[in-house]
């Protein structure tokens, strides 16, 4: 079956000397791989593997079997045209850590079209604004939304928020806590949104930690989930 899509690279792996394996999501099926065969050594094909980095936003034209094979790509162009992305080195190291967040967390081989436009959106966000330190952070908070484990705000004025139950509670257990300063820096982002994200101010040992929460909070509701092995590149550049 054929079909143009709009998608979103999650990750390109080398395959020989000049095939890659690629996996994107995309606005009509979801999560797909696809075997681009001879797109190294190509230099005149309607598909060049500069097309590949990591969050590209494309459309292609694909062929689709859905028999959980690698799929076929058969015209491909960009559809936004980042303008920083790729190219500051923050936003890069972010790009990086995201696509693997994102290759971690999103699986599913059917339409999601709400998940769509938010990356789409969310990415474009991040290509053509400067105050971005925090943009990772409340990335992955949102994106619960679409994984289905948004954290319960219904007693947020709790001293305490259980990672394992995702809602906010009165008394410790033995599950994993937020609590004191990281608590009210996870607060703000749950009640915040992009063009305010400049506003919440931490340090780089606070943003880490709330990261690393972030991050177990994943683990703790995603099964198969692993720790983006960029984080450590991430974390330099911050540092």
């Amino acid at each position: 079956m054929q079909v143009t899509t709009k998608a979103i690279v999650l990750s390109a792996i080398k395959y020989g000397d000049t095939s890659l394996i690629v996996r994107a999501f995309t606005a009509s099926n979801g999560v797909k791989s696809y075997m681009l065969k001879g797109v190294l050594a190509s230099k005149r094909g309607k598909v060049k593997a500069a097309y590949f980095l990591p969050l590209t936003q494309l459309e292609i034209v694909a062929h689709h079997r859905n028999k959980g094979t690698l799929e076929r790509i058969g015209e491909a162009k960009v559809q936004y045209h980042y303008q920083s992305l790729h190219t500051h080195v923050t936003k890069n190291a972010m790009t990086l850590f995201l696509a693997e967040v994102l290759g971690n967390s999103v699986r599913e081989e059917e339409e999601n079209r709400p998940l769509f436009q938010f990356l789409e959106a969310s990415l474009q966000w991040l290509d053509t604004h400067t105050e971005i330190s925090n943009f990772h952070i409340y990335f992955m908070l949102a994106l619960t939304k679409y994984l289905g484990f948004y954290p319960d705000t219904e007693h947020i004025e709790a001293p305490y928020f259980d990672l394992v139950e995702g809602d906010f509670v009165e008394n410790p257990s033995l599950n994993p806590m937020l609590e004191k300063e990281e608590l009210n820096y996870f607060k703000a982002f749950l009640g915040t949104n992009f063009d305010a994200i400049h506003t919440i101010k931490m340090n780089k040992a606070g943003r880490q930690a709330i990261l690393k929460s972030l991050l177990l909070y994943f683990e703790l509701h995603l099964q198969g989930f692993k720790k983006p092995r960029s984080l450590a590149v991430l974390n330099e550049v911050f540092g």
